[in-house]
């Protein structure tokens, strides 16, 4: 995921670009607001100040949501000024979220990561697709994605993923998967699960904390735990 960090403040910027790159986002900066505007069609996600040179936070907000490019992207806007009516305002330009200076960082990446997940909903909704992360599953196309990448999954892997993926923090029993999978009829037993349940983690190695989220219930059965990513 790449933020872009728009603040006139180069102290501000080189701390928050230092913050997110170690907790595993991508970063681009802008020192005002036209810049900003230049920038934004490239990144997942704006971090807006409102007091800047050229174009101020709230006509920036504003020029985004006009551009059908832009009018999705995710705005939480950072200001030292904290009277209501410019929160108000900035809302009702379309910002996701306001944020006052000063502010913690680990409260920063908590609101960041909200607004990024209710973001990839939002997106796979309008898309036909399920995304988690750097997963995506399309339905229709009966593909999935890891970070861009097809997964080379079987016919059973794929709906197998797709049920967990769709039903996070639900505990499905073994004899429940098979019969949802495979089918009232089939004959296997319970061992095909955990076959099929150790090949998706494998071809998602690439992303562990993803191919963990796929979790052993012990004496149960499997989970998705999306609160893991």
């Amino acid at each position: 995921m790449k933020i872009l960090i728009a603040d006139d403040e180069e102290s501000i910027r080189e701390l928050l670009t230092i913050q997110l790159k170690k907790n595993g986002y991508d970063t681009m900066t802008a020192e005002d607001g036209e810049e900003a505007l230049r920038l934004a069609k490239d990144a997942d996600l704006l971090l807006l100040d409102v007091m800047m040179p050229k174009r101020d936070g709230f006509a920036v907000c504003q020029a985004l949501r006009a551009d059908p490019q832009t009018e999705h992207l995710p705005i939480l806007m950072l200001t030292a000024r904290q009277e209501e009516i410019d929160k108000v305002l900035g809302l009702e330009l379309g910002a996701d979220d306001y944020l006052a200076k000063p502010f913690s960082l680990r409260e920063l990446l908590a609101r960041i990561k909200a607004l990024l997940r209710r973001s990839q909903g939002k997106e796979a909704k309008r898309e036909g697709c399920i995304a988690c992360g750097p997963l995506s599953i399309d339905i229709a196309a009966h593909q999935a994605t890891l970070a861009g990448t097809a997964l080379s999954l079987t016919p059973k892997e794929f709906d197998l993923l797709k049920l967990l993926v769709t039903n996070p923090g639900r505990a499905f029993t073994r004899d429940d998967l098979l019969s949802r999978i495979w089918g009232y009829d089939y004959a296997g037993d319970t061992r095909t699960v955990d076959v099929h349940i150790r090949h998706l983690r494998a071809k998602m190695a690439a992303a562990p904390k993803l191919a963990a989220a796929i979790a052993t219930v012990h004496g149960v059965g499997y989970r998705f735990q999306s609160s893991a990513l």
